[in-house]
């Protein structure tokens, strides 16, 4: 029941006695193939049960070869991808001797200031839902035995995305009523599509700390959702309890962990040193201790452990295969969101131009572009951008590189007088800003989330060379940009693109590609909008254009008035800076002719919503097609637009195709006061168009009584 931190040295020098003696079940961050094999050699030949080990690591975009992060690939709203990209890592992985990750990460997230949002799958349960489930299946393959197949754990159950002010670890507060619509369904669809484990939240929830929060691992997780896998804590989250103030003592900690639910111990020593005392005290039920034991045996032999199809591990293969460069490719460029594109300016044509600037700390940082929590990527397999777009260039374009300043959190100097002279002399400036790796991720969260450093100083001073200026952004988190657009002609949200980031951020500028990443998380005009998230109540005194006042239009002789009498913020009005679902393209994609059957639909039946999607431009683009419905009278309120369904579609020039949606009506149910989960019969609005502000819209109806009445889910 306890998972030991190999790290050090050499685990078999040190983590060798305890596995022999029985204390270590598992093992984490240990990935020399050598290594693990021996481990495994000892608990099997030389420890008195010979039960093998569990081999965890954080394998959260990639293993070798970096995709980019989970937030990025949200971006690509392409569940088929980001399986793929999954079952590439697994099997690196697996090829070190691992055979438990710990992802997919399921909090549903709407703070940015949350370091951890990078490896968030957004905003939406829904889509989060999606990705999550396609995730899970990458990781764990056709089955768990085959021997490239790693155990997923979602995490972290549940609300931590919420935490006070985006701080990581701190509180959460959520109703339950909010807990059930909104941060737990991803976490029930994971367990529908078979995650062998979960890891609770290091914050507590509700004044409970999720690791020994029995609502969340018992009642719900095993007695409503019918998980049988394996619950793991997070590091050293039992021990922690007595930092929360909930435990007096480890023993105590112990006690109520294991009790509520908690099958496993990461990296601490309060199972290892207390549960045995806790049982022949009489203080814990032993039964409780075997009922976790058998899970973690369970997983083991679904696992494949016990059988010959785990062979030992061979390591690595020198250079990563071309499957996995091209997953991790295609996942960066789908992954990439055109946000402005004046003129427009992109596509370049190396045929027009004569000399490119490229400027900026994150233009050749072959680390940075990685992103969060990567252990084993190999920053010298990476492809930056300047190093594709000279090799795009060949002989027929100047490149001129000029970082400007040493990391993105540097200051104003002679690099910058540099930069601006070589933009003058270039007919375009590509300009790579943003966050290096270690300014998201876990621990490392910001107040403000505009650039760090003088980097908008060095747009403004970019923007007064007089040549177009295009700004590729690469971060972990959704970035406050709304002066950085003011001078800047064109702008690519790249998150964190991994290994291949280069390569296709390069071939997205020059058209050899046609952008197609769709916002996963709204992104604000400021940081004092946060929370800010497209699926909002409507409240009774909802804002419109007609009735927002801006702080620089009040009138100073005014008599004191309360304006508006609306929802919003003076100085930032109610609108995002780019709403959720939001993406542009080298083409335009218009939407008409929407229909629903039928107009009125009963419990227990289907509804199909569709619409016509026709590619109006030049060149042949894909877009994510998106359905989003409302209720629009229910027994307590309702988001404005919730995501119901989504599909890439990739279109020629001119040509038209007809998307289709089929509902069934479990899928407008929803917990209400009582928390009992149905749907309502009424009204329904939905729409269908490129983002969650579509404004192609038609309406239909729920007969009858609520669907499932009575039914928890």
């Amino acid at each position: 029941m306890a998972q030991r931190d190999g790290s050090h040295g050499y685990p078999p020098d040190y983590l060798g006695a305890d596995i022999r003696a029985g204390r270590c079940g598992a093992v984490i961050n240990v990935v020399d193939a050598s290594a693990v094999n021996e481990l495994q050699r000892i608990a099997r030949q030389e420890s008195r049960l010979g039960i093998p080990l569990l081999v965890g690591r954080d394998v959260i975009h990639g293993f070798r070869t970096i995709l980019p992060i989970p937030l990025g690939q949200a971006a690509t709203w392409n569940p088929g991808l980001v399986r793929a990209g999954a079952r590439m890592a697994a099997e690196e992985a697996a090829a070190a001797g691992v055979n438990w990750t710990f992802a997919p990460m399921l909090d549903i997230t709407r703070d940015p200031r949350w370091g951890r949002i990078a490896e968030s799958l957004g905003e939406d349960p829904y889509l989060a839902s999606r990705l999550g489930e396609a995730m899970i299946r990458g990781f764990q393959g056709k089955e768990l035995a085959e021997p490239d197949a790693l155990a997923a754990c979602a995490k972290h159950i549940a609300g931590y995305g919420a935490v006070e002010g985006g701080r990581d670890y701190a509180a959460t507060s959520i109703p339950e009523i909010d807990l059930r619509n909104v941060y737990l369904p991803p976490f029930q669809a994971a367990v529908r599509c078979g995650v062998a484990t979960m890891m609770p939240s290091f914050s507590e929830l509700n004044g409970v700390p999720a690791t020994a929060n029995r609502f969340l691992l018992t009642q719900v997780l095993r007695e409503e959702w019918g998980f049988d896998g394996v619950v793991v804590s997070d590091w050293d989250s039992v021990c922690q309890l007595c930092v929360h103030g909930t435990a007096g003592d480890k023993a105590h900690a112990a006690l109520l962990a294991v009790t509520a639910g908690t099958d496993m111990e990461m990296t601490g020593d309060a199972y290892n040193e207390h549960l045995g005392e806790l049982v022949a005290l009489g203080t814990l039920d032993p039964c409780t201790v075997d009922e976790a034991v058998a899970r973690i045996l369970r997983l083991k032999f679904r696992l494949g452990l016990f059988d010959a199809r785990r062979s030992p591990a061979k390591g690595l293969p020198a250079r990563p295969s071309r499957a996995a460069i091209e997953t991790a490719r295609l996942a960066a460029e789908q992954s990439v969101v055109l946000l402005k594109n004046n003129g427009p300016v992109l596509p370049l044509s190396i045929e027009q131009l004569d000399t490119v600037a490229v400027i900026g700390p994150l233009a050749d940082a072959p680390w940075e572009q990685l992103g969060t929590w990567v252990f084993d990527g190999d920053p010298g397999e990476t492809v930056t951008p300047l190093c594709a777009i000279e090799s795009l260039a060949g002989g027929h374009l100047k490149v001129r590189h000029v970082p400007a300043m040493v990391h993105s959190r540097g200051r104003a100097g002679p690099g910058f007088d540099e930069a601006v002279e070589t933009a003058r002399n270039s007919d375009v400036v590509l300009l790579f800003l943003g966050e290096e790796a270690i300014l998201s991720g876990e621990a490392h969260c910001r107040a403000d989330i505009g650039l760090p450093g003088d980097q908008l100083e060095l747009v403004r001073q970019l923007h007064s060379a007089g040549k177009p200026v295009v700004a590729v952004i690469m971060a972990g988190r959704p970035l406050a940009l709304t002066q950085v657009l003011d001078h800047v002609d064109a702008v690519l949200f790249a998150w964190h693109p991994g290994t291949m980031g280069g390569q296709a951020i390069a071939e997205l500028l020059f058209g050899l590609r046609c952008p197609s990443g769709k916002l996963p998380v709204t992104f604000p005009r400021m940081v004092g909008q946060v929370p800010i998230y497209y699926s909002q109540k409507n409240t009774g005194k909802p804002p419109s254009p007609a009735e927002v006042v801006h702080i620089d239009d009040i009138d100073p002789q005014a008599a004191q008035t309360s304006l508006g009498m609306v929802s919003f913020h003076l100085d930032a009005g109610y609108r995002p800076l780019f709403p959720f679902g939001f993406g542009l393209s080298y083409t335009q994609f218009h939407y008409g002719d929407i229909f629903v059957r039928p107009l009125e639909v009963s419990p227990g039946e289907r509804i199909t919503i569709g619409a016509e999607v026709t590619n109006a431009g030049a060149v042949a683009g894909e877009e994510v097609v998106q359905l989003y419905v409302r209720d629009v009278v229910g027994s307590v309120t309702r988001p404005v637009r919730e995501l119901k369904g989504f599909l890439r579609v990739q279109l020629e020039p001119g040509e038209k195709r007809r998307v289709e949606f089929a509902l069934d009506t479990d899928a407008l149910a929803f917990h209400g006061a009582d928390l009992r989960w149905a749907a309502e019969p009424g009204e329904f609005r939905a729409w269908i168009g490129g983002d969650s502000d579509a404004e192609l819209g038609v309406n239909f109806r729920l007969s009858g009584t609520p669907a499932m009445a009575g039914v928890t889910s």
